[in-house]
């Protein structure tokens, strides 16, 4: 059964309940105390240890425990869903023409054409996305215009999203729009997810699409350090910001417009900007097409929130398994470790109360690299893990 796809996003998890006829007086605790879901191997996918035969790895049928049988059945969970949150720079500078490096055919043609074969690619499937154009053709140094985007939050992959850039393509010299009014950009957005987040949990992001420095407003507040403080703040908010920045072609004179988005990356939690160079519009449409899909798989979320048990049975903490399966390959055990020292690890959120599990740094890696990645999260009947209190 399919249970999980990363380059969904929303990863479907199946979880798997056992209703144990016996209870931990009548011998169901027997085999407990174990310190961990199992150990880590190098096989296989080279996440945890396989699972042997009679485990109860998803539709593993039924298992006897202690003293009576256990039924297996079925509930769902999912990773936390992911929203992208676009703001993508229409200034001149990206294709005006008024500057032999403002050329429309080497920066606005292909970064558009890889913008929306990322909207419309069904490897994006299970992510919602917004898109925001600035600067905007009025007001353009207000953070409320910006609050609003042009494309609201829209499961993709979806058409809305090439219809918005195609509608908003300048025809001319004089209808490519002036200003670069990022912090202002950065504010409206940050605005946006707060507002939607109230309605719909989730992981969210800014992709900031940018060619150049913050100006056009108000030269005290429109600056790099400005935009990095409003980055900060959003991280302070658990909002990522991720930026792509559109670098000049290689022509003499063209200006070096980029250096400082590093800065608002870093500030952003995402350590550095990802700069597309420009000067061969294939070139460019396939850096700027990996660039996205870097982004996309580090959004994957690696939290999921645990379900009810079957049956109105309780939860019982240390009686999870949590288990890993690539494309074919045999199903892996991962390792309970709070810690996360070990490797190929999970844990919980709150050992003392858990409501999340979480995957550690190594085990998330690799789940949002491997298209093929599938989980499944087994009840158990006896205890399998040992939780520290």
């Amino acid at each position: 059964m399919k249970v999980l796809t990363v380059a969904m996003a929303v990863l479907s998890v199946a979880v798997v309940g056992l209703g144990c006829g016996s209870s931990p007086s009548d011998g169901g605790e027997e085999g407990g105390g174990a310190s961990s879901g199992g150990t880590s191997g190098e096989g296989g996918s080279g996440i945890g240890e396989e699972i042997g035969p009679g485990s109860s790895g998803a539709g593993s049928g039924s298992l006897t425990g202690g003293g009576g049988a256990c039924a297996t059945q079925t509930s769902a969970a999912s990773l936390q869903p992911v929203y992208l949150a676009f703001a993508f720079d229409v200034s001149g500078s990206m294709g005006k023409g008024d500057k032999d490096w403002h050329d429309k055919s080497l920066k606005w043609d292909p970064v558009v054409a890889a913008t929306k074969q990322f909207f419309a690619d069904a490897g994006s499937e299970g992510l919602t996305a917004s898109l925001t154009f600035f600067p905007a053709q009025d007001d353009k140094c207000m953070t409320a215009i910006y609050a609003t985007p042009d494309v609201p939050l829209t499961p993709l992959p979806s058409p809305a999203f090439g219809a918005a850039l195609d509608q908003i393509e300048p025809m001319t010299s004089s209808d490519w729009r002036g200003g670069t009014p990022t912090a202002w950009v950065m504010r409206g957005t940050t605005s946006f997810i707060g507002a939607q987040r109230q309605q719909n949990p989730g992981k969210y992001a800014i992709v900031l699409v940018t060619d150049g420095y913050p100006q056009g407003c108000d030269e005290a507040s429109d600056t790099i350090d400005a935009v990095v403080a409003d980055a900060q703040a959003a991280l302070a908010d658990s909002i990522f910001t991720y930026v792509i920045g559109v670098e000049n072609p290689p022509i003499p004179g063209a200006p070096d417009t980029l250096d400082d988005l590093h800065k608002i990356a870093a500030a952003g939690g995402t350590e550095s900007a990802v700069l597309i160079n420009t000067g061969d519009p294939s070139q460019t449409t396939a850096a700027f097409k990996a660039a996205i899909d870097r982004i996309r798989s580090a959004a994957v979320s690696c939290t999921m929130a645990i379900p009810l048990p079957p049956d109105g049975s309780s939860f019982d903490k240390e009686k999870v398994r949590v288990a890993y399966t690539s494309g074919s390959n045999a199903t892996t055990e991962l390792v309970y470790d709070q810690s996360c020292a070990t490797a190929d690890a999970w844990r919980y959120d709150d050992p003392a109360n858990p409501t999340q599990i979480v995957l550690c740094v190594d085990t998330c890696t690799a789940v949002q690299t491997d298209v093929a990645a599938e989980l499944s999260v087994d009840f158990t009947c006896e205890s399998v893990i040992e939780v520290p209190l």
